[in-house]
């Protein structure tokens, strides 16, 4: 990892937690100003804690007399609450709002004694070193914005090879994708492959489903197949400006995102990592859930045909194959 992007990166977060402390600050003085009975009570209440903190520490109080300051202050903090009740303010309205409320805007997280690097600044690092301009549609390209009519209802055996129209076969991949999402954490539940030629929604529909998954706290990363195999082959070969964490990252992500799997130059090293990352991620070696979705615009048998049999065993056995067809609707979308 940068370490220079690293620090950039927590320096933001710490101004980002300052500004939140600040404006919840602010909004107790104006609070207090207004209603200066919650002024008093909250300096007796800080007045008390100290006092305890102090009768603990320095061993100068008996038992009764701390049992006695913890009890005054227990009242004093019933008294509080019973007053914002009545005017209508909930205790939480008086903390600050972090963006992140898993590691409270500090990019880590604290669990018996060690501390790990948060979801929420993963993403972030993510976003910067490979997702970039990929997952930058996000806003745009949701289930809110998911456009049925870009499919046609007319049934055409001959000409897409099914007997149900592409309206109802989107329908029944938008199905599969939302089951994908809430049964995510489930070992059970399968990866996607989105099969199907270029305009018909693959690129749309992952990028849904990211959006889906980043607001439960799950980290997304963006690869096209030929860029992620050139990225791991220049760090196996150590070459300058490689990025060392790029298969640790690969196979540790939640939800990794391959599209344009049949683009990349075709030779045996490629096919060796392609299986690796696949495998790895199928086998949970780090003990943890992750799920893998890829966009191709190649068929089946195509792939049995360019891949060696491990590649394709793997996506046949692990992964929902989800045949997209109809017309290219970004012709529709520019009209």
């Amino acid at each position: 990892m940068d370490k220079k992007l690293l620090l950039d990166l927590k320096k933001e977060y710490e101004l980002k937690r300052l500004k939140a402390i600040e404006r919840a600050e602010q909004k107790k003085i104006e609070i207090y100003s207004k209603y200066p009975k919650l002024q008093e009570i909250e300096n007796s209440l800080s007045r008390l804690s100290i006092e305890t903190a102090k009768s603990i520490l320095l061993h100068n109080s008996s038992q009764s007399a701390i049992n006695s300051l913890k009890n005054d202050f227990s009242k004093l903090k019933s008294q509080k609450i019973e007053l914002l009740n009545s005017l209508g303010i909930k205790e939480i309205d008086l903390e600050p709002v972090f963006s992140c409320k898993l590691c409270s805007d500090t990019g880590y997280i604290n669990q018996n004694g060690t501390s790990s690097m948060c979801n929420c600044l993963k993403q972030r690092i993510f976003n910067i070193e490979y997702n970039k301009s990929n997952l930058g549609n996000l806003e745009k390209e949701n289930f809110s914005t998911f456009r049925l009519d870009f499919y046609s209802n007319e049934v055409n055996s001959e000409k897409y090879r099914s007997k149900i129209s592409p309206r109802e076969n989107i329908l029944k991949i938008k199905s599969i994708s939302e089951k994908f999402i809430e049964k995510f954490d489930s070992p059970e539940e399968k990866n996607l492959i989105f099969m199907g030629n270029s305009g018909l929604g693959k690129t749309f529909l992952s990028n849904c489903i990211a959006n889906e998954l980043l607001k439960k706290g799950k980290t997304v990363l963006y690869q096209t197949a030929p860029i992620m195999l050139e990225q791991i082959i220049n760090y196996r070969f150590d070459k300058p400006n490689c990025n060392p964490d790029i298969v640790d990252n690969l196979l540790n992500v939640d939800l990794l995102i391959i599209d344009d799997l049949g683009t990349e130059n075709i030779n045996s090293m490629k096919f060796t990592e392609l299986f690796n990352i696949l495998n790895s991620r199928l086998l949970n070696q780090y003990h943890k859930i992750t799920k893998t979705i890829i966009s191709t615009n190649l068929t089946l048998q195509n792939i049995y045909s360019i891949y060696d049999e491990r590649i394709a065993s793997r996506i046949v056995g692990y992964y929902t194959v989800c045949k997209f067809f109809g017309e290219d609707i970004r012709f529709k979308v520019i009209n």
